[in-house]
């Protein structure tokens, strides 16, 4: 194809849901619901660990960065994806849907490290309780936090630059929710083949570190724990860990499924909806989570409460 013939692309059209007009208004009511209740309950989430003093403890700060992560997600994707549910679909400029798949890449390669520094937080509190306060000091869980934050949203420019670099001059429809790497590669006329060696390269150590460490961590949890005598000890130490362990399980499980596990046979449509697994459940139901299975989250809940009923009297 000669230069001269070539017309570059310069938005792309997101389809989102090709379904009835009632459907979509229906998904546009849940999924505005599922986003308020997921900002509001995040942004509890940080504002009491913020301001609530038994919750200033490393643990909870990790937690708080987590829900910062979880914001940064479901903002980028849900209110654009409303606006789509709409208009039954919707146009996006190129450089718009890049910066929408960085955000998206780099939050979850964030998310992936700060649980891992987690697993390690509650590996610390359970195997060497008498040196937990020496070794996580606050100056040590400031420095591990920036440690994720740096290379979530600093490492995945390397690639998201050269995705940059790429000329669209084909088709510009992109049958999804959002903007993700697989469509972006499918609809490039120019060389792929850097970037997806870049994303191998990049990905592998982005997802086999963090995962490494949970493991370990929590063998030596576990092992920790079953050399407790009593029955007590041994639910008390468990229920330190129990909702990390959770959201763990149900992180990894929805990137597993989405981007692990093959998606021959499966329909575009069940590939978005398992897509919403982690881009919109997953900040939906960490908030949840924390606070029905954390005392502590919820004894700030009822304190703070209790002194805004205070002050009205």
């Amino acid at each position: 194809m000669q230069e001269s013939n070539l017309t570059v692309v310069t938005e792309f059209l997101l389809l989102g849901f090709q379904i009835r007009q009632y459907s979509r208004t229906f998904l546009f009511c849940l999924f505005f619901v599922v986003y308020c209740f997921a900002l509001c309950g995040n942004l509890l989430i940080i504002a009491l660990v913020s301001t609530s003093k038994i919750l200033h403890t490393p643990m909870y700060f990790f937690i708080s960065q987590l829900s910062i992560s979880d914001i940064l997600v479901i903002t980028d994707i849900v209110p654009n994806m409303l606006h789509i549910l709409l208009n039954n679909g919707g146009t996006i400029t190129v450089i718009d849907c890049i910066t929408q798949f960085y955000f998206l890449c780099a939050s979850e390669a964030f998310e992936c490290f700060i649980l891992a520094v987690m697993s390690y937080d509650r590996y610390v509190a359970i195997c060497n309780p008498l040196r937990y306060s020496s070794i996580m000091t606050s100056g040590y869980c400031l420095i591990l936090s920036i440690a994720c934050w740096v290379f979530g949203f600093f490492i995945i420019l390397i690639y998201i630059i050269k995705t940059a670099q790429l000329i669209f001059c084909g088709p510009n429809t992109i049958d999804h929710l959002f903007c993700d790497i697989v469509p972006l590669l499918e609809l490039a006329c120019s060389d792929t083949s850097i970037i997806q060696l870049e994303i191998y390269i990049i990905g592998f150590p982005y997802v086999f570190i963090p995962t490494t460490i949970i493991v370990i961590s929590y063998t030596y949890i576990v092992v920790t724990v079953l050399s407790i005598p009593s029955s007590t000890g041994r639910q008390k130490a468990f229920s330190t860990c129990s909702s990390h362990l959770i959201v763990v399980s149900i992180y990894y499980w929805t990137i597993f499924s989405v981007y692990v596990v093959p998606t021959k046979g499966l329909t575009l449509t069940m590939s978005k909806i398992l897509s919403l697994l982690y881009t919109v459940f997953t900040p939906f139901i960490n908030p949840i989570i924390y606070s029905l299975r954390n005392k502590d989250i919820s004894k700030a809940i009822q304190d703070t409460m209790y002194k805004a009923s205070f002050r009205h009297i």
